[in-house]
């Protein structure tokens, strides 16, 4: 299991999230409720089926030397979720409200699409794509998104500078 400790706080006085795909993270749910279960919202709207609800993304704020934060870090290389840093200042409804806006894309068509952009491997080949108004938009109160390389052995860390994303490998063994 890494240590992705040193990666997530790393000092810089700011909270760490996670974005979490209900429908690649088996046993989410009972974690979530659990009573030593994170603070989480879900980023769907309303009442939610319980099919739905199962694989339906969530948000968390972790802490470290948590339980639910070493469960999830069990969890690298099986694209569980996205790990997000953002100042300390926004909490997880702003945070909730800033990804909601990012949960529907408009296919060629004009019919609407739900986009999965908490998977760590469409985050990881979708950013590198996006223009500075794409990448603001996408990063939102995000200073940093950390994602699961191809390799389990690499954590990308996707941040944006002048405009531009910037993309760094590290190492997490």
């Amino acid at each position: 299991m890494p240590d992705l400790t040193r990666i997530l706080w790393r000092g810089d006085n700011a909270a760490v999230f996670v974005l979490l795909d209900g429908a690649a993270t088996p046993g989410l749910l009972e974690r979530l409720y659990a009573p030593d279960g994170p603070e989480f919202v879900c980023l769907y709207r309303g009442e939610l089926e319980p099919d739905i609800a199962e694989v339906a993304p969530y948000l968390a704020r972790l802490e470290k030397s948590e339980a639910f934060t070493d469960w999830l870090f069990s969890g690298w290389g099986q694209h569980w979720c996205s790990y997000l840093v953002v100042m300390p200042q926004f909490d997880l409804q702003q945070l909730r409200y800033h990804f909601r806006k990012l949960n529907r894309v408009y296919g060629p068509d004009a019919k609407p699409l739900l986009f999965r952009y908490y998977d760590p491997r469409v985050l990881r080949s979708f950013a590198p794509t996006c223009n500075a108004l794409q990448l603001a938009e996408l990063f939102g109160p995000v200073q940093r998104f950390l994602v699961e390389a191809a390799d389990p052995a690499i954590c990308l860390e996707l941040s944006v500078a002048n405009g531009e994303l910037v993309s760094r490998e590290l190492a997490v063994a």
